[in-house]
């Protein structure tokens, strides 16, 4: 049953970060504007998407799952800040908990790595 929601729990942990990154493609230009009206520029926006659309795959298959896990907990973190600090605004403070929560959902699989039905566990 631990292999399982082990499964289950990467899948969910997974689905946000896919989903945005093909809403992100989908709305390009769109995307790049809201990037560059926080200072960001808009030609990040393709490593963005290659990570939201690649890490959770690797997640989801359990493939480098310490390291894709760490780069997507900082990849939050650093979301978290750039893009969700006006605390006195109830949804940028709800979207700043939420990517500190994520983030630390994604140490949880840096500290225990994926289990039985997974890559890493195929190829040790």
């Amino acid at each position: 049953m631990i292999n399982i929601l082990d499964l289950c729990a990467r899948i969910l942990i997974s689905i946000l970060f896919f989903l945005n990154g093909i809403f992100k493609i989908m709305n390009y230009d769109g995307a790049i504007s809201w990037m560059e009206s926080y200072g960001i520029p808009g030609v990040l926006i393709i490593p963005a998407i290659i990570l939201e659309i690649l890490g959770p795959i690797l997640i989801i298959l359990g493939y480098k799952t310490k390291i894709t896990a760490s780069i997507l907990s900082v990849f939050c973190l650093a979301t978290a800040i750039i893009f969700h600090n006006d605390f006195n605004n109830q949804m940028q403070l709800t979207s700043f908990l939420k990517n500190i929560a994520i983030a630390g959902g994604f140490l949880f699989l840096v500290i225990n790595g994926s289990k039985k039905f997974s890559l890493d566990n195929k190829l040790k």
